[in-house]
């Protein structure tokens, strides 16, 4: 990985001429995203954010951080306890200088040895696991990780509007729906869950090798909570088939 997502990140904090990321998926044509929208402050965040961060508590995990704009609020605002990790070197580079505390590089999947109060999955977080196959062994890894009365918090959306109800792979009103032969990141093609998508990033010319990506519904989020020990709940709806859950044991 060239780590383009989080050199925009550094780029931007660093003042090294940023430019906006271009973002496409197998299912969405390309589309500009300015990097300075990471930089975000609270007031400026989602409806679905801002309840997130009212509602961590504890000893706090923010998986997949990026500039670190939710940590920083928690530390700085709510005076919270807060871990802030990525997978991006340039990221947790651009943390450390907007003085997080506690920023590091680290997979979710390998830490071990902690437990936490609230977990944090923003941006729709949940959609690293990439593929609907891998999401019992997220949430167990999760799940491993929390204190007793602990909770994770995360945003996802539902993105069946994208495809046509005509579409007889798609049609049907089930949530359980195959969509359309695609390849995943790997090269293979398969029938997959409408949700899972692959994501191609491009910054300054450079292309980042394509990857996996899942937007999870809530029904499916829900069943796949309560098959692995988890209780769930919706806490709020956004206002484009977006939504806030709250994951507990």
């Amino acid at each position: 990985m060239k780590d383009l997502f989080g050199k925009a990140i550094l780029d931007y904090q660093t003042n090294n001429s940023p430019e906006d990321l271009i973002t496409e998926t197998s299912i969405s044509e390309e589309d500009e995203m300015s990097v300075a929208y990471l930089f975000r402050d609270f007031n400026a965040m989602p409806k679905l954010e801002q309840r997130a961060l009212q509602l961590a508590k504890g000893k706090i995990l923010d998986i997949g951080c990026g500039a670190g704009s939710h940590s920083l609020y928690l530390q700085d605002e709510m005076h919270l306890d807060v871990t802030a990790i990525d997978i991006s070197e340039n990221a947790i580079k651009a943390c450390i200088l907007r003085e997080i505390n506690n920023a590091k590089v680290q997979d979710i999947m390998t830490l071990e040895n902690e437990k936490y109060d609230t977990i944090l999955l923003l941006m729709n977080g949940a959609g690293m696991c990439g593929k609907l196959k891998n999401v019992a062994a997220f949430l167990m890894k999760l799940k491993s990780l929390l204190n007793e009365n602990g909770q994770i918090l995360l945003d996802s959306s539902d993105i069946i509007y994208m495809f046509d109800e005509d579409d007889p792979e798609v049609s049907g009103g089930g949530k359980w729906i195959a969509s359309p032969v695609q390849p995943s990141a790997s090269g293979s093609s398969e029938h997959s869950y409408y949700g899972e998508v692959v994501f191609n990033i491009t910054y300054k010319g450079q292309k980042e090798k394509p990857f996996d990506w899942m937007y999870i519904d809530y029904n499916t989020l829900q069943n796949a909570a309560l098959a692995n020990g988890l209780n769930c709940e919706l806490v709020l709806e956004g206002e484009h088939y977006d939504y806030l859950a709250r994951l507990y044991i």
